[in-house]
C-alpha cells in the first residue's frame, strides 16, 4: 500500500513512512511552512533535494527551504535564524569533517537541541555510521546513494514529527509553568474583586486573546440571575447593577449550561467556565473569543481552573469572615472591631476628630413592644437616614444593638444637627414612629489613651447624658475619666478586700423611748482595708452593688448577723432583733430566699427575731413583684421594716397590701425636730400613718434628748442613733447589753 503523500511516480519500496496525525498546534508556533535547512558544497544535492519536496504537504504543512554551501555558510545561517525544523547536512564539506564540527556548533555552542539533524554522506568512510550516531547528537545518517525520494520524504517526515513533539511538550511545560505561576500569584490575593480579575486575565493569558469576560457567583437555587463578582472588556456592559440577568440566551445561558453540566463549555466565539465551590456557592465565568482554541490551550485552562477553584472558594470564604469580622450583619456598617481600627488611626495622626455615640432612645422597649423584627426593620431605617444624611466625611459604625458612632472631624459633628436627623418620623412597615437618640461625644485631640480607651470615655459620657436627660448630649471629659478609674480601683479593691476578710460588721443597738432599754439592733457594713482605713459605705455599697459582688456580700452579712444573734441570745438576751440590710440588687436576685433560708438553718437563729430592712425606693418598683417577694419572706418567719420611709412617693393603698411590720423615719426628718410643734410635720405623719395602718415605728439617727423626747411626744415608740450608742463591735454589743441590762436592775 502506498504510504500517504507519497510522491506521484516514486520507486514503491520497503520504505517506511510515518501515518500522518492531526497535532496540537504549539502555543510558540503559528501555522507557517516547516523551514528546512540544506548544507551541502553540491549545488545539485540542492536541486535535487528541493525538487523531490518542494511540492510536498509534511502534516498540514508546506516545506520551506534554506540553503548553505558550506559549515561556515550554515553557522552565520543558523545565529540569525530561530525557527528551523530539519537540518540536511553533508558530512564533508570544507573539511572531511565539516559537517560533524557543525553538528557541535548547533548542539553545544548554540545550545539548539530541538532542531533535528539528519547527517547525508557520500563518503561514509569519513564518518563511519555507528561511531557517527554513538559519539554526535544526529537524528539519522544516510548515504546520498541510498536516499530514493521515499526515503529521503520518509526520513525528513519523522524528523519534523519529532520536532513538533518536542516543542509540544515544551509548549504544554511552559504553559503548566504559566498555570502555576498564576496560580501563586492569585492565591496571594485576600480579596474576591482583585483574585476574580485576575483570574479573568489569566485565562486570557492562557488563551492568547484580550481579556473581555465577566466572572459570577452562582448560589444553588437562585434562577433569576447571578452577582457579577469582575467584568473586562467589552463584557463588562452585560453586567446591570452588578448583577447578570438570567437568559435562554448570550452569556447566561452559556454561563447555566457550565454550572448544570458542572465542567468547562468552549464554543467557537466564547467558552464557559466552571469553578467548583464548596464554602457556599459555585462560580462561573464567561469569556469572549476572537478565534478558536486549540486543544492544548484547552487543557491548560482546564487545568487552570480546577486548580484554581480552591483558592476561589477560600478567598470568597475569607471575605465572608472578614465582612462577618468587620462589619455589622444588619445594615452592612463598620462595626466595634473596624470602628477601633479606624479610630486608632485617627489617634496616630493626631487629628482633630471627634468620637460620637448616638443611643437610640427607649429602643428596648420598642422592641419588646413590636418585636424584633419591627425593631431591626428601625435600625435599618436609622442607619440609613444617617447614611444619607451625614457628611460623607464622617465614618459610620453600628457597635451595638441601639448605638450607632460617628467618627469624623471635629466641626462636621455637631450635636443639635445629628439630633435633628431624629426630628422627622420613621415609616416602618406602614407606621410612623417617633424615636429621638442621645449622644455620647469625645475630642481625640484631648484622648491619651488607645482607641478602646476612646469608646469606654464615649460611653461614659453616654451615661452621664442618659442620666440627666433623654435626647441630650454630653462630652467625655478628664475629671470623668479620673472618676470612672478611681471607682473601678475601689472595685477591684473591694473584691479583693473581701476575699482578705477586711469587711466587716458593726451593731448599734435599738431602743424603746419609754424605758430607755434595748431590743435589738441593726447589722451595718463597714470596710477597713489593710492600712487601716475605713471607706464610707456610700462609697463602696454602690460600686459592690454595679459589679454584682454585693450577691456574694449580703449572703455572707445574713449568715454573719444571723450567728450574732445567736450568741447574743446565749448571752441571756433572749428578747433581742436582729435587723439586716438588704440591697436592691441582692432583694432581686432569683435565689434570695433560699440564701436567706439557708442562713437562718445554718446558724440556727430563730425568724421571727430576724427583721430585714428595704429601702421604699425598692418598696415602690415592681409593685406585683414585690408583694409575692415579700409574702415568700414572711412565711420564713422573718420581719419586714422599710427604711428610709418618708423618702420616697409611696402610695398608701399599695402601702396597705406589702407585708410590712415596720416604717423606719428616715434621718432627714429626725434632724429637722425643733420643737413639739415646728419642723416634726412629717415624722408626725408617718408615726400617725403606722399607727392607721397597724405598724410599728421607729426613727433612726437620734442624737440629742430633745428629738428623743418630742419623738416619744409624738408616739414614736422606738429608735436608734448616737445619743444611745454608736455602732459596736460584736465584743462591744454584748458588753453593752449587758451593762444596759444592769443598769435598769439598779
Amino acid at each position: 500500500m502506498p504510504a500517504p503523500n507519497t510522491p506521484a511516480g516514486a520507486a514503491q519500496d520497503d520504505d517506511l513512512v510515518f501515518a500522518d496525525e492531526t497535532p496540537a498546534v504549539a502555543l510558540g508556533k503559528g501555522s507557517g511552512a516547516w523551514r528546512v535547512l540544506i548544507v551541502d558544497d553540491d549545488a545539485d544535492v540542492h536541486s535535487t533535494t528541493t525538487f523531490a519536496l518542494g511540492s510536498l504537504e509534511m502534516h498540514g504543512r508546506p516545506l520551506e527551504f534554506l540553503h548553505a554551501y558550506s559549515a561556515a555558510q550554515a553557522m552565520a545561517l543558523l545565529a540569525r535564524e530561530h525557527d528551523i525544523a530539519v537540518i540536511l547536512l553533508d558530512v564533508v564539506m570544507e573539511q572531511a569533517d565539516a559537517g560533524l564540527h557543525l553538528v557541535r556548533h548547533v548542539r553545544d555552542t548554540l545550545d539548539r537541541h530541538d532542531v533535528r539533524i539528519i547527517l547525508r554522506t557520500g563518503q561514509p568512510g569519513y564518518a563511519p555510521e555507528m561511531d557517527a550516531i554513538r559519539g554526535y547528537d544526529i537524528n539519522d545518517y544516510r548515504t546520498k546513494s541510498e536516499l530514493t525520494r521515499t526515503k529521503l520524504y520518509t526520513s525528513v517526515a519523522a524528523a519534523i514529527r519529532a520536532y513538533q513533539q518536542i516543542h509540544a511538550l515544551e509548549d504544554s511545560r511552559t504553559g503548566l509553568a504559566e498555570v502555576v505561576r498564576a496560580n501563586s500569584e492569585l492565591m496571594a490575593m485576600h480579596s474576591v474583586g482583585e483574585m476574580t480579575l485576575g483570574i479573568l486575565r489569566e485565562v486570557a493569558a492562557l488563551a492568547g486573546q484580550p481579556a473581555d469576560g465577566l466572572l459570577c457567583a452562582c448560589p444553588p437555587g437562585i434562577a433569576a440571575g447571578w452577582q457579577v463578582l469582575a467584568s473586562c472588556g467589552t463584557s463588562a456592559a452585560l453586567a446591570r447593577d452588578g448583577m447578570l440577568a438570567a437568559s435562554t440566551q448570550g452569556p447566561a445561558a452559556a454561563i447555566a449550561q457550565a454550572l448544570a453540566g458542572r465542567r468547562n463549555v468552549y464554543e467557537g466565539n466564547h467558552l464557559a467556565l466552571y469553578f467548583s465551590g464548596k464554602a457556599h456557592s459555585d462560580f462561573a465565568a464567561w469569556v469572549r473569543l476572537v478565534r478558536p482554541l486549540d486543544g492544548l490551550r484547552r487543557g491548560l485552562i482546564d487545568v487552570f481552573t480546577s486548580s484554581i477553584a480552591v483558592g476561589l472558594d477560600n478567598v470568597a470564604l475569607m471575605t465572608d469572615l472578614h465582612r462577618a469580622a468587620f462589619y455589622d450583619a444588619l445594615t452592612g456598617l463598620p462595626n466595634r472591631t473596624r470602628l477601633v481600627e479606624l479610630v486608632d488611626d485617627s489617634l496616630q495622626t493626631r487629628a482633630d476628630a471627634t468620637l460620637c455615640l448616638v443611643d437610640i432612645d427607649q429602643f428596648a422597649e420598642t422592641n419588646d413592644a413590636l418585636g424584633h423584627q419591627f425593631g431591626d426593620a428601625l435600625l435599618e431605617a436609622v442607619a440609613q437616614r444617617l447614611r444619607v444624611r451625614l457628611d460623607a466625611g464622617l465614618a459610620l459604625a453600628r457597635i451595638g444593638g441601639d448605638i450607632f458612632c460617628l467618627l469624623g472631624q471635629a466641626d462636621l459633628i455637631e450635636p443639635a444637627a445629628v439630633q435633628d436627623l431624629f426630628a422627622a418620623p420613621f415609616s416602618i412597615e406602614g407606621q410612623d414612629v417617633q424615636v429621638s437618640a442621645t449622644l455620647g461625644l469625645v475630642r481625640l485631640l484631648e484622648h491619651d489613651g488607645t482607641a478602646t480607651d476612646a469608646l469606654k470615655d464615649a460611653d461614659i459620657a453616654l451615661k452621664r447624658a442618659k442620666s440627666q436627660r433623654r435626647g441630650g448630649h454630653f462630652y467625655f471629659s478628664r475629671g470623668m475619666g479620673v472618676e470612672i478609674r478611681e471607682r473601678v480601683r475601689l472595685m477591684h479593691a473591694l473584691r479583693g478586700g473581701f476575699a482578705r476578710g477586711e469587711l466587716f460588721l458593726a451593731y448599734q443597738p435599738q431602743v424603746e423611748l419609754a424605758g430607755r432599754r434595748a431590743f435589738g439592733a441593726e447589722a451595718l457594713l463597714r470596710w477597713r482595708t489593710e492600712d487601716g482605713r475605713f471607706v464610707p459605705p456610700d462609697r463602696f455599697i454602690p460600686i459592690a452593688e454595679y459589679s454584682g459582688l454585693i450577691i456574694d456580700i449580703g449572703a455572707w452579712v445574713l449568715r454573719e448577723a444571723c450567728a450574732e444573734l445567736v450568741r447574743v441570745r446565749a448571752a441571756g438576751h433572749l428578747d433581742f432583733t436582729m435587723s439586716i440590710n438588704v440591697s436592691q440588687v441582692q432583694f432581686r436576685h432569683p435565689h434570695f430566699i433560699d440564701m436567706l433560708r439557708q442562713a437562718l438553718a445554718d446558724t440556727g437563729a430563730p425568724p421571727e427575731r430576724v427583721e430585714l430592712e428595704i429601702t421604699e425606693s425598692m418598696a415602690m418598683e415592681e409593685p406585683d413583684l414585690l408583694i409575692e417577694r415579700l409574702a415568700e419572706i414572711k412565711r420564713t418567719g422573718v420581719s419586714i421594716a422599710i427604711d428610709d420611709f418618708g423618702t420616697g412617693f409611696s402610695s398608701l393603698s399599695y402601702l396597705q397590701r406589702l407585708c410590712v411590720d415596720r416604717l423606719k423615719i428616715d434621718r432627714a426628718f429626725v434632724t429637722e425636730i425643733t420643737d413639739a410643734a415646728r419642723g416634726s410635720s412629717i415624722a408626725e405623719m408617718v408615726i400617725e400613718l403606722g399607727r392607721n395602718l397597724g405598724l410599728s415605728i421607729i426613727a433612726e439617727g437620734v442624737e440629742d434628748e430633745r428629738q428623743a423626747q418630742i419623738l416619744q411626744t409624738l408616739g414614736c415608740p422606738l429608735a436608734q442613733g448616737y445619743l444611745f450608742a454608736r455602732p459596736l463591735a460584736p465584743e462591744a454589743l454584748i458588753e453593752w447589753l449587758g451593762n444596759d441590762a444592769l443598769t435598769r436592775a439598779a
